[in-house]
């Protein structure tokens, strides 16, 4: 049983050891399947970064979570046998992303073993800072099968790398260094993921590119992914940030293609994506559905509840009138459902 964060102010809730939810529903544990070939999988929620740009607010400096999540191994491995039976078995690839750090699961590589023990998985990747990666875990990692490891580098400056992660401790170098191991001693491939943040790292993201040529990323799949910063309502805005059109964004993605000779404008068929029919959907929206609340919710005034009767679902719960809690049943009238994705309010 994993080992609680010390995070002031915080729930942390054990799925499937301490609170029994169902592990299709929340944004923030468990398991999402969009209609692709792509489940994403979601063992813990929290992270040691405060990244300066984070769109789910992730670390100790967190304004709006009053809970973290850590997911039972077991209860991982069988959600995602039961979407391999629905979507037929074949193609799939396990994406473990979380809303904070997958390094941070005590289980990991006993997980990724597992699922690509499971028939018709035959990817898993996972998405990550590094700031806990080891020589060791990923010889552990490359051991349980691990395919890729999407690779969120922003920067190789180390003071701007601590800036940008919004923490003392955070030694891009260590990260790099690590990553070389990787791609050069085990078969683990890398996708460097940098975030494009106009005004703060513009000049970094060549060097990266320059860096990802030199050490060989990209053995197996694309070896990048650059993304760029987008506000998110509950995410972090840092100062002085500009804002960039998504035209602006593919001209510069244009001009480094021709300068570095590498592919940075990607389709989801280079990544292998496909769609695939998606688990049922069972709650409508405008739907009224008897549920009872089992633990707090990700973000603040948020509960976690399940259906009294009808399929398995985590819904989330809105509460505005701060009266609700634990063990309560009540009606709620759902709001959004989309990929599976629950949100309600009090009927």
């Amino acid at each position: 049983m994993g080992r609680a964060p010390r995070i002031q102010g915080r729930d942390f809730v054990r799925v499937g050891d301490d609170v029994e939810a169902p592990l299709m529903g929340s944004i923030a544990f468990g398991v999402i399947d969009r209609g692709t070939n792509i489940i994403q999988v979601r063992p813990v929620s929290y992270c040691i970064l405060n990244c300066i740009f984070c769109s789910t607010d992730a670390g100790p400096r967190s304004r709006w979570r009053w809970a973290e999540y850590r997911v039972a191994k077991d209860a991982l491995v069988e959600a995602l046998k039961e979407i391999a039976r629905f979507k037929g078995g074949k193609g799939l690839e396990a994406h473990i992303d979380t809303v904070g750090d997958p390094l941070l699961y005590d289980r990991l590589p006993e997980l990724v073993q597992e699922i690509k023990d499971i028939p018709g998985y035959e990817v898993v990747s996972l998405q990550t800072h590094g700031p806990t990666l080891t020589y060791r875990l990923v010889d552990e990692l490359a051991a349980a099968g691990l395919d890729r490891i999407n690779l969120s580098i922003d920067t190789l400056d180390p003071e701007k790398a601590r800036l940008l992660q919004g923490v003392p401790y955070y030694d891009v170098r260590r990260v790099a260094e690590v990553a070389e191991y990787a791609l050069s001693s085990t078969s683990i491939d890398i996708t460097l993921a940098p975030l494009l943040l106009p005004g703060y790292n513009d000049e970094d993201i060549p060097k990266i590119i320059e860096w990802g040529k030199r050490i060989g990323v990209g053995k197996r799949f694309p070896g990048y992914g650059i993304q760029l910063y987008l506000r998110h309502k509950h995410g972090r805005h840092p100062p002085g940030v500009r804002r960039m059109r998504w035209s602006t964004f593919y001209r510069l993605l244009k001009r480094w293609e021709r300068e570095y000779g590498v592919k940075l404008i990607l389709k989801e068929e280079d990544f292998g994506i496909r769609k695939m029919r998606m688990t049922p959907i069972p709650y409508r929206v405008g739907e009224k559905v008897r549920v009872q609340i089992v633990a707090r919710g990700w973000l603040r005034g948020e509960w976690l509840a399940v259906p009294l009767r009808g399929p398995p679902r985590t819904i989330t719960v809105i509460d505005e009138s701060g009266e609700l809690g634990p063990g309560q049943r009540l009606s709620v009238r759902v709001i959004k459902n989309k990929h599976n994705i629950y949100l309600a309010r009090p009927a």
